[in-house]
C-alpha cells in the first residue's frame, strides 16, 4: 500500500455503506465506533440474520460484517448463502464473515460460501483498519470489473480483465481466475482451457486444476476431468468442490455406486451444506442404500432449518425413506423407522400448511401404516389426502405419491389411470414420463424391487449364453416378485419366442405368451417399451395364427 493508496482511503472510507450484523448490542456498537474512526458516515446493524436479509433486500450495501454465530436464528453462513441466492449481493459488494469459530465443519462450511474476507474475534482496531483497507483497496480497483458483472455484460468484464493483467496490476492473479471463469460462463472452453493450462505449466495451484476439470467436464471429457478432480483432491484433501464434481463425473459414465462414495467423503469434511446432503440422499435412494439415504435426509433435515434451502421436500425424502425401510413391521427397527416416518411426517404437515404438502404426508403416512399391518389407520390417512386432491389438475409428484399409494393399497386400476393421465399431460416432460414408466414399471415394494432387478439381471444373463430354459426360469420367479414389470414380462416373451425356434409351441404356450403381454396392456403408448410390446405382440399374434391354421 503506497502513501497515495493510504492518503485516499478516509474520503473512500466516508463513501461506503457499511451493515453491522451481530446478536450482541455490545459487540455491534464496538464496531460501529472503530468505523467511524476510519472515516465511515453510512452505518447500519442488524441483530439477526433475518433482519440483515431484509435490510439486504431493501438496501445496497457496499460492505456487510457479519457475525457467524448468532445464536438460534441463522448463521452468517445461511445469511450469506440465502443472499447469493436471491441475488441480493453485488459483485461490487463485499461481505466479510467475523467469527471465533475454529471448528473444521464450520470454517470449511462458510469458505464454500465464498466471502470476501474474515476476520477473527476478538477485533481489535487495528486488525480491523489493517483487514478493511486491503479489502477496499482491491474493491476499489477491482470495481470496474465486478460492475460488468452485475451488469452481466461479459464481453465488457472479460475486456477489463485482460487490461488488468496487462498492465501488471497486483490483482493479477483474481484476474486471471476471473477471466477464465468468464469465458466458461461464457461457453469458450478453449480460451478458459488456455489460461487453466498456462497457470498450471507455471505451478500447481486448486483453482487453476478446478477449473480445468470443469472445462473437460462441459466438453464430457469425462475420464480426463476424473483425473484433474482426483489428482486435486490428493494434493488438497479439503476442496470439497473437487469431491462434488468428481462425484457428478461419476454419475455422467453411469458409476453411482463410486458417485456415491465420493459424495459421502464430501459430506464428512463439510457437512453443512444442504444441497449436496440433498444430493447423496437422491444418490443413495437411486443406489437401493436405505440406510444411507436416511443418514442423508435426515442431516439435510438438520441442517435446512433457517436455511434458504429448508423446504418440504426434505422432510418428505425423510419420510418416504423411513416409509421403504419400515415395510414389513416384523422387527423392532421396523417399527422404530414407521415411528419416526409419522413423526417427520406430522411435522412437515405442521411446518408447511399447504394442501400438497399435507396430501403428500398423509400419502407416505398411508404406505407407513399399511406397512405395518394397521389398515385403520392406513385408511384414515387415505381418506384426508384423498379429500385434498383434484385428479384432474394434480401436479407430477403428487400424482406419482397419489399412484405409488394406490398401488400400496391395492387399488391397481386407479393407480393405472392416474398414470396415464399424467402421461398424456406432460408427454413432452422427459423427466416426469420417466418417474411414470419407473412406477409403471414396480409398483411394488422396495425390497420386491430389489430381488426382481437381481433377477432380471440374471435372466438376461441366462439369455445372452443361450441358456434360454434357465432364462425363461429366472424371469418367472422375477415376475413373482413384480408381476406387471414390463421389461420383465416381455423379456420373458422375447426368450421364449427364442427358444420356439427350435420347437414347436403348443396352444399352452402360445396362451401362457399372450397372458404376459396382457400384464403389459397397461403401459401408454408414451412409454418406452410400448413399441417392443407392440412388436412381440405381432409375432406371438402370427404364431398363434399359424397354429390354428394347422
Amino acid at each position: 500500500m503506497n502513501i497515495k493508496e493510504t492518503a485516499a482511503l478516509p474520503k473512500t472510507y466516508k463513501r461506503l455503506k457499511f451493515l453491522i450484523v451481530d446478536d450482541f448490542e455490545s459487540f455491534r456498537m464496538s464496531v460501529k465506533q472503530m468505523l467511524r474512526s476510519f472515516g465511515v458516515e453510512h452505518i447500519d446493524v442488524s441483530g439477526n440474520g433475518k433482519d440483515a436479509v431484509q435490510k439486504c433486500t431493501f438496501e445496497r450495501y457496499d460492505i456487510v460484517l457479519c457475525d457467524h454465530n448468532m445464536g438460534e436464528g441463522q448463521t452468517g453462513q445461511q445469511v450469506i448463502e440465502e443472499l447469493r441466492f436471491h441475488k441480493r449481493l453485488k459483485h461490487t459488494s463485499l461481505f466479510i464473515l467475523v467469527t471465533a469459530e475454529t471448528s473444521k465443519e464450520v470454517v470449511i462450511g462458510t469458505k464454500e460460501c465464498q466471502p470476501d474476507g474474515y476476520i477473527a474475534k476478538p477485533i481489535t482496531k487495528a486488525v480491523l483498519q489493517k483487514r478493511m483497507d486491503a479489502l477496499i483497496l482491491q474493491r476499489q480497483a477491482l470495481l470496474p470489473i465486478n460492475k460488468e458483472l452485475d451488469l452481466e455484460n461479459y464481453p465488457k468484464a472479460i475486456t477489463l480483465c485482460t487490461q488488468e493483467i496487462n498492465k501488471g496490476s497486483r490483482y493479477k492473479s483474481w484476474c486471471h481466475k476471473t477471466l477464465a471463469h468468464l469465458y466458461y460462463q461464457t461457453g469458450d472452453y478453449q480460451h478458459a482451457q488456455k489460461i487453466y493450462d498456462d497457470i498450471l505449466n507455471r505451478r500447481e495451484i486448486a483453482w487453476a486444476r478446478l477449473g480445468l476439470g470443469k472445462v473437460q467436464m462441459a466438453q464430457q471429457q469425462y475420464p480426463e476431468a476424473i483425473q484433474h478432480f482426483k489428482r486435486l483432491i490428493e494434493d488438497n484433501k479439503d476442496c470439497v468442490e473437487a469431491y462434488d464434481h468428481l462425484s457428478e463425473a461419476y454419475e455422467k459414465i453411469g458409476k453411482r455406486k463410486e458417485a456415491q462414495t465420493i459424495l459421502q467423503q464430501a459430506t464428512s469434511i463439510s457437512p453443512l451444506a444442504v444441497p449436496r446432503q440433498k444430493h447423496l440422499g437422491e444418490l443413495c435412494t437411486t443406489n437401493q442404500d436405505l440406510e444411507g439415504a436416511i443418514s442423508a435426509y435426515k442431516a439435510t433435515v438438520k441442517y435446512c432449518n433457517n436455511s434458504v434451502h429448508d423446504s418440504a421436500d426434505n422432510y418428505l425424502n425423510l419420510g418416504r425413506v423411513l416409509s421403504d425401510s419400515s415395510e414389513g413391521g416384523d422387527t423392532e427397527k421396523s417399527k422404530e423407522y414407521a415411528e419416526e416416518a409419522i413423526n417427520v411426517l406430522d411435522k412437515v404437515a405442521k411446518k408447511f400448511s399447504s394442501n400438497s404438502v399435507k396430501a403428500n404426508a398423509c400419502l407416505i403416512e398411508t404406505r407407513v401404516h399399511q406397512g405395518q399391518n394397521n389398515d385403520e389407520a392406513s385408511k384414515a390417512s387415505f381418506a384426508i389426502a384423498d379429500s385434498l386432491i383434484d385428479e384432474a389438475s394434480i401436479d407430477p409428484k403428487t400424482g406419482i405419491e397419489f399412484a405409488k399409494t394406490l398401488y400400496s393399497i391395492s387399488d391397481t386400476e386407479r393407480a393405472e389411470q392416474v398414470l396415464h393421465a399424467l402421461a398424456q399431460r406432460f408427454e413432452n416432460d422427459k423427466s416426469i414420463l420417466s418417474s411414470i414408466e419407473e412406477l409403471l414399471d414396480e409398483p411394488v415394494g422396495l425390497r420386491q424391487k430389489m430381488k426382481a432387478r437381481e433377477l432380471n439381471k440374471k435372466g438376461i444373463s441366462f439369455f445372452e449364453e443361450g441358456q434360454f430354459t434357465h432364462a425363461i426360469n429366472t424371469f418367472k420367479d422375477a415376475l413373482k416378485e413384480a408381476p406387471k414389470h414390463p421389461a420383465l414380462n416381455l423379456n420373458l416373451v422375447q426368450v421364449a419366442l427364442k427358444s420356439f425356434e427350435n420347437t414347436t409351441p403348443d396352444k399352452g404356450d402360445i396362451k401362457q405368451l399372450e397372458q404376459y403381454l396382457d400384464n403389459v396392456r397397461h403401459i401408454p403408448s408414451q412409454h418406452r417399451q410400448h413399441k417392443r410390446l407392440v412388436s412381440l405382440t405381432k409375432k406371438v399374434t402370427a404364431l398363434s395364427q399359424s397354429e390354428n391354421a394347422n
